[in-house]
């Protein structure tokens, strides 16, 4: 994928990878396109400083394909399972808590 080709695919709402699934590109709330490595959270911007150079070859860039979005996103957090939603472990259904103190 090239640089242009990234951008839109983000700006898309798509999810894009380099390498592998662990290293997802994503825009930042400053309008960053960077680079994350999900078992850390190390993360390098997707061009070099002057912007126009990739950090990584454009073969390895690609959009994932629906398997892989189950997994975590670019914060590592796990994406909520929507059958499983408001099932406690056991399969119990979920209760609301009380009020805390």
């Amino acid at each position: 994928m090239t640089l242009e080709e990234i951008k839109a695919a983000l700006d898309a709402d798509q999810t894009v990878h380099w390498a592998n699934t662990g290293y997802r590109v994503h825009k930042d709330t400053l309008g960053q396109y960077l680079i994350t490595f999900l078992p850390n959270g190390s993360t390098i911007g997707l061009t070099d400083r002057s912007g126009q150079r990739l950090n990584g070859d454009e073969a390895e860039f690609f959009i994932a394909k629906l398997e892989d979005c189950n997994g975590p996103d670019w914060r590592g957090n796990s994406k909520p399972d929507e059958q499983r939603r408001g099932v406690a472990s056991g399969g119990e259904a979920a209760q609301p808590l009380g009020r805390m103190l």
